[in-house]
C-alpha cells in the first residue's frame, strides 16, 4: 500500500513529515473518516428515532428511557479495553477494527427482526459492544498515519467526516418516515446498506498499518501494561475527564426536553440531530487546530461550557426556534472542542505502542461516567422535573469545569508546538 520503494517505517515518517508540512492530512486519515462516515449513516439513522419510539410508542418513563440510554452509552465499555489492548498486542489495530465494524453490521441485521423492547436493547448492546471494540484501534490507525504536532487536526478531520454522516443519517430516516410514515423497517434496511458499505471500505482500501513495527517506535514491541499507563499525567486527565463525563447528559435526553418544552412536531424531531452535527462539522477543524496550538487538555476542559450553555437553554424561561437553534449549535461546539480532542490528549501521553490501549482506556471512562449521567438524570428529571434537573446538572457541570482545569494544569506540554 505504500508509494515508494522505501522501507514502510521511512515511507510513513516522510509522509508525516509531508503532511505536517503542507498542512494536509494522511489518506489514511480520510480513508478512515469515509468508514466512519457511512457507519455514522447507518447508526444515526437508527438513533434518530429511537427516543421517540421508545417513550411515546413504547410508553416508557424518563428512568426507563435513562436505562436503556445508560446501556447505549455505556455498553461499549465492556470491550473497549479489549479492543484497545487486542490492536497493542497484535499491532494489528486495522484488523480488530474490521471486527468491531462487522459486529455491528451484523446488528443492523438483527434489528430487522426484532420488535420487543428486550430485542431492541439486545441490538442496541451488540451494536455498542461493536463500537466499543473498534473505535480505539481506529484512533490509534489515525495516530499512526499523523505527525504529532498536528493530532488534533487529524482528529478533527476525521470527526468532520465522521461527524457528515452522522448529519446525513437522521436526514435519511426523516426523508424515509416523511415518504413512509411508521415504517421503521424501511429506516434498518437503509442503515444496514450503509454499515455494509463502510465495512466494504474498510477491508478493501484503508491501509493495514502496523505501528510498532512500521512507525520504529522501539526495537522490540512493548506489550501493554497497565503500569505504564498508570503515570500521574495520566491519571489526572482521566480523573478530569470523568469528572465531566457524569455531568454529561446525552443528546436524546436534551432533545425529549425540547420537544416536551416547545411541543415539537414528531416528525420534525430527527431534525435536531441533523442542527446538532452540522455545527460539530463545520468546528471540528478548527477546533482541531486550537487544540494542537493551545492545549489539548485545557481546550477539553473549556469545551464544557459549552454544554452548560446548550443546558441553560434547555432548562430555561425563554423557548422559540433561536433558543432551539443556539441550543443545538452549542452541543455541536462541544462535541467539537472535546471529542477528538481527548484522544489527543492522550496520544501525547504515552508511548506510541500503548495508543490503543490508552485511547481504549480514556473512552472507557467517558462511557462509564455518561451512562451514570443518563441514570442519574432521568431519575432527577423523574423526581424534580425537567427544568429542576436541568438546573442541577447545570451547577454541578460549572464547578466541575473549575475542578478539572486545576488537573489538566501542566499536562500541555507540546502546546505552541509548531505546525
Amino acid at each position: 500500500m505504500y508509494l515508494s520503494n522505501r522501507p514502510p517505517a521511512e515511507a510513513l515518517e516522510q509522509a508525516g513529515s509531508a503532511a505536517g508540512r503542507t498542512g494536509k492530512v494522511s489518506r489514511t486519515v480520510i480513508l478512515l473518516g469515509i468508514v466512519s462516515m457511512l457507519t455514522d449513516i447507518s447508526s444515526e439513522a437508527t438513533a434518530a428515532v429511537l427516543p421517540l419510539y421508545l417513550t411515546i410508542g413504547l410508553g416508557l418513563s424518563p428512568i426507563a428511557y435513562g436505562l436503556v440510554d445508560a446501556i447505549y452509552q455505556g455498553a461499549s465499555t465492556l470491550v473497549r479495553l479489549a479492543g484497545g489492548w487486542w490492536s497493542d498486542r497484535a499491532d494489528r489495530p486495522k484488523r480488530v477494527a474490521v471486527v468491531g465494524y462487522a459486529v455491528s453490521a451484523a446488528a443492523r441485521v438483527a434489528l430487522l427482526a426484532v420488535q420487543s423492547l428486550a430485542g431492541i436493547t439486545a441490538v442496541i448492546t451488540a451494536d455498542r459492544l461493536g463500537k466499543g471494540l473498534r473505535t480505539a484501534p481506529r484512533d490509534a490507525l489515525i495516530a499512526a498515519a499523523s505527525p504529532a504536532a498536528s493530532l488534533g487536526r487529524s482528529y478533527g478531520v476525521h470527526r468532520a467526516l465522521d461527524t457528515t454522516g452522522a448529519a446525513l443519517g437522521p436526514l435519511v430516516a426523516f426523508a424515509v418516515l416523511l415518504m413512509l410514515p411508521g415504517d421503521y423497517t424501511a429506516v434498518f434496511v437503509v442503515s444496514l446498506a450503509a454499515a455494509l458499505l463502510g465495512l466494504a471500505v474498510l477491508v478493501l482500501v484503508v491501509p493495514d498499518l502496523r505501528p510498532s513495527r512500521d512507525l520504529a517506535v522501539a526495537t522490540t514491541p512493548t506489550r501493554p501494561s497497565w503500569r505504564l499507563l498508570n503515570g500521574r499525567p495520566m491519571r489526572r486527565l482521566m480523573a478530569a475527564a470523568g469528572l465531566l463525563g457524569v455531568l454529561t447528559v446525552s443528546d436524546g435526553f436534551l432533545y425529549l426536553a425540547l420537544q416536551d418544552r416547545d411541543d415539537l412536531a414528531i416528525v420534525w424531531f430527527p431534525v435536531l440531530f441533523v442542527g446538532t452535527n452540522v455545527a460539530y462539522l463545520a468546528l471540528a477543524v478548527p477546533f482541531g487546530r486550537l487544540a494542537d496550538r493551545f492545549g489539548r487538555a485545557r481546550v477539553l476542559v473549556l469545551g464544557h461550557l459549552f454544554l452548560v450553555g446548550a443546558y441553560l437553554c434547555v432548562g430555561g424561561p425563554i423557548n422559540g426556534p433561536f433558543v432551539i437553534l443556539l441550543c443545538l449549535f452549542l452541543l455541536g461546539a462541544f462535541y467539537a472542542s472535546t471529542d477528538g480532542v481527548l484522544v489527543a490528549a492522550t496520544v501525547e501521553l504515552v508511548p506510541s505502542s500503548l495508543r490503543g490501549t490508552a485511547i481504549a482506556t480514556a473512552q472507557s471512562v467517558v462511557a462509564v461516567a455518561r451512562a451514570i449521567a443518563a441514570l442519574t438524570f432521568g431519575w432527577l428529571w423523574f423526581n424534580w422535573g425537567r427544568e429542576s434537573a436541568v438546573l442541577i446538572i447545570s451547577v454541578a457541570l460549572v464547578l466541575a469545569v473549575l475542578v478539572a482545569w486545576t488537573l489538566v494544569r501542566g499536562l500541555d506540554s507540546r502546546a505552541g508546538a509548531p505546525q
